[in-house]
């Protein structure tokens, strides 16, 4: 660590900045895919819901400022959370790990914010803007995410949504039924994230 580095950190120590850790088990996060062709109508939409997350981040609320986001899944923690059948789930959830995530091949997915932007709302009220890189099926690219953040005593709550297009992480939308059902491109990620203070 550079001197400067470690007295930017002394600055944001005295400022009361603290390290949240995310609770992955408190958090939510799920994917909610899209059908087409002939048996969209059927209402066969997928919603993935993701059960194994880590991360952590630097925050302080006088300041306004925040650094290191990071966040991991791992790949194989994805599953179905529609109410279908436990064929159809097993199903589903064979083809998103064998041929759309490919899981054996990328076992983690990542998101590692470098700038954070902040801004106030009023009280433990925030607004951020997160840019950096997520990783996906071994293929990174630059990702700018909005979220609405509460500061609840020790715990740090982050809640919003965000689409992506499967096609931008070499990911070919999956197609069952010789095509009948297809999975659009676009997916829309929601989250609700719950990090606490590290003493």
């Amino acid at each position: 660590m550079t001197q400067a580095e470690r007295d930017h950190q002394g600055e944001s120590s005295e400022a009361g900045a603290a390290i949240f850790a995310i609770d992955g088990r408190a958090s939510r996060f799920t994917i909610q895919a899209f059908a087409t062709g002939l048996l969209s109508a059927m209402g066969h939409n997928p919603v993935i819901g993701v059960r194994d997350l880590s991360g952590q981040v630097t925050f302080d609320p006088e300041r306004k400022h925040a650094r290191g986001f990071k966040l991991s899944i791992k790949s194989t923690s994805l599953s179905v959370e529609n109410d279908v059948s436990a064929k159809d789930r097993s199903e589903m959830e064979r083809l998103m790990n064998q041929e759309v995530l490919e899981t054996t091949r990328f076992p983690e997915i990542a998101y590692e914010a470098t700038q954070i932007s902040i801004q106030g709302l009023g009280g433990a009220l925030f607004s951020a803007t997160l840019s950096g890189a997520l990783t996906l099926h071994g293929v990174t690219r630059n990702l700018s995410i909005p979220a609405r953040v509460a500061l609840l005593g020790s715990m740090l709550r982050a809640s919003g949504d965000f689409t992506l297009r499967q096609s931008d992480f070499d990911i070919k939308p999956v197609s069952v039924a010789g095509g009948a059902l297809k999975i659009k491109d676009e997916l829309k990620l929601s989250f609700e994230i719950v990090a606490r203070g590290q003493d």
